[in-house]
């Protein structure tokens, strides 16, 4: 069986700390094989980068989260593009809006946004976007910058949990849709219509761990070892066996990132 691809698992917060190798362990015991760390802050985006340049088989994606926009800055960008130079960095995020929790003011989420995306489009690496309760202003700004960016491969909405609609009109963009945790809880069954319908080049499985735990762990931290019960979720509704869930949301991942950390082949060890 191939590796699994956890796109999307947040291991440099002060959640894991002290704790990579064994959650490490976990992870790979349970079949999977490569991990993407996405930034929310410069520090946590650091340490990924840290992590990722260290172990083969895991990755960073660079970002400052719409939670920490309003400590977004000039020098901030600078530091993130320079962070970006290392070959273990695969995109830039987690960036987007939260409308939920508005931690930082409206404005400032957006112009962090719009920023972070110019960087991504300088850089030419894709984007991982977080929206919660934004997904009308969030999908103007991606709609606009979607067409200045080359190719089909713009970012993933990661941790969808939108309309159908929105999920049509991100994969016509050129996104690829984030499937996570939710995917299994027992109130989402619209969710799951969604992602049954969506085309399977443009799925990805990820965990959000320390966050969304799949079903039978909710109320526990998530981590990357949960990511086969997503999977066996997506291949039910699919109708496809997990080897197939397992190869191709991690050929979708590849395409998507460009795995350049080491070898094409490297993974978790």
């Amino acid at each position: 069986m191939k590796p699994l691809t956890d796109t999307h698992c947040h291991l440099s917060l002060d959640q894991f700390t002290g704790e990579l190798d064994p959650i490490l362990k976990r992870a790979r015991a349970a079949g999977v094989g490569r991990l993407v760390i996405p930034g929310i802050d410069i520090e946590t985006s650091r340490r990924a980068v840290e992590i990722a340049e260290g172990l083969a088989g895991i990755y960073a994606s660079v970002g400052v989260h719409p939670h920490n926009a309003s400590s977004y800055s000039d020098s901030a960008r600078d530091r993130l593009r320079e962070l970006a130079r290392s070959p273990a960095v695969v995109a830039v995020g987690e960036i987007g809006l939260d409308y939920y929790r508005d931690h930082s003011p409206r404005d400032q989420q957006v112009a962090a946004l719009i920023d972070q995306l110019s960087l991504a489009r300088e850089l030419e690496l894709p984007v991982i976007i977080h929206n919660r309760e934004a997904q009308e202003e969030l999908f103007e700004v991606l709609l606009e910058w979607a067409p200045t960016v080359a190719g089909t491969k713009k970012g993933v909405l990661h941790a969808f949990s939108g309309t159908r609609a929105s999920a049509e009109t991100a994969v016509s963009s050129g996104f690829f849709i984030g499937v996570a945790g939710p995917l299994t809880y027992p109130s989402a069954e619209e969710l799951r219509q969604t992602i049954q319908d969506l085309p399977q080049d443009r799925l990805l499985l990820e965990t959000d761990s320390p966050y969304l735990p799949p079903q039978p762990h909710r109320g526990q931290r998530n981590e990357p070892a949960y990511l086969p019960l997503i999977a066996e979720e997506l291949g039910r509704l699919t109708g496809g066996e997990i080897d197939k869930v397992i190869a191709y949301t991690s050929r979708n991942a590849s395409y998507l990132f460009g795995w350049l950390n080491g070898s094409a082949n490297s993974i978790l060890s």
